[in-house]
């Protein structure tokens, strides 16, 4: 009897939650705009999170919403936001496309290693053991970490074991920024070509023994760009809310550690830069 009973009042208190439930669901229920499906259809899917949110998902929401701009999808195509504009009866503004820029020119022809790594293959497990062992503490350590990191194709190793970032392919998403170990990556609006492709915060010529192409805080750029470039912890920074449109200051650089990055050439070097004879592999380069 007492079995009975216990179970006729969780039956009953079953039927009544259920219906709390149903209640609530009816009482409490938002329709969603059906345009947020629309606008997620028009999107590239590359779920990337360059227009700042966490997904195409949220940015097709706050779009209907009127919360942004079909101009933030930087990855979409000029055609594929003018549907966007249209669709929602909103300008579509322009937004300046933003890319990946590494910090680190010193690849196996030209920097040298300290000792040898020998284990996994991957940057951020190298760095574990004693900083790699290149002989620059800042510098790339070749693992391609970056490049199994990026799922949009748009990083892809050199003959000298160092990342290039194709412009075109890149969406800015972030993800080697993360991987690299070393802090090389950073995400850049494409009009930034002035670059400093250099990380190490030493000083003096004896640095050239370990990269041929280091930084050695000699100032000649931030003298050849007053109220442009300054100098911190030995590094030429840029000031890119200034007028940063000029190729001077990379002219005197005697290492060609501060570049001009042209979209079709790469990164161009100023004449005082020491020419790159090397085509091979240092002898002590990492390996």
């Amino acid at each position: 009897m007492v079995v009975v009973t216990a179970v006729g009042a969780i039956g009953a208190l079953t039927v009544l939650l259920a219906s709390l439930l149903v209640f609530a669901n009816k009482k409490l229920h938002v329709e969603e705009d059906p345009r947020i499906d629309d606008v997620e259809d028009m999107l590239p899917h590359a779920n990337c999170g360059a227009c700042g949110f966490p997904g195409c998902r949220p940015f097709a929401e706050a779009l209907v919403l009127g919360q942004t701009n079909p101009g933030k999808c930087t990855v979409s195509s000029d055609a594929g936001r003018a549907s966007i504009g249209t669709y929602l009866g909103m300008e579509v503004k322009a937004e300046e496309k933003r890319v990946a820029r590494l910090a680190c020119q010193g690849g196996t022809n030209v920097a040298r290693n300290h000792a040898q790594y020998a284990g996994l293959k991957s940057c951020a497990a190298a760095a574990m053991v004693s900083g790699g062992g290149k002989g620059c503490f800042w510098g790339c350590l070749g693992l391609a970490d970056c490049e199994v990191a990026c799922t949009f194709d748009a990083i892809t190793m050199d003959a000298h074991g160092l990342p290039v970032v194709n412009e075109d392919l890149c969406t800015a998403c972030g993800d080697c920024v993360t991987a690299c170990p070393k802090d090389l990556f950073s995400i850049h609006p494409v009009s930034h070509r002035l670059w400093v492709a250099c990380r190490s915060q030493e000083a003096g010529d004896e640095l050239l023994e370990d990269c041929e192409v280091a930084c050695t805080a000699c100032g000649r750029c931030a003298m050849d760009g007053p109220g442009l470039i300054t100098m911190r912890a030995n590094l030429p920074i840029v000031d890119y809310t200034q007028k940063h449109d000029t190729m001077l200051p990379i002219q005197r650089c005697p290492t060609g550690a501060i570049v001009w990055l042209d979209h079709d050439k790469g990164a161009v070097r100023g004449d005082a830069a020491k020419k790159i004879i090397r085509k091979g592999t240092r002898p002590d380069a990492p390996t």
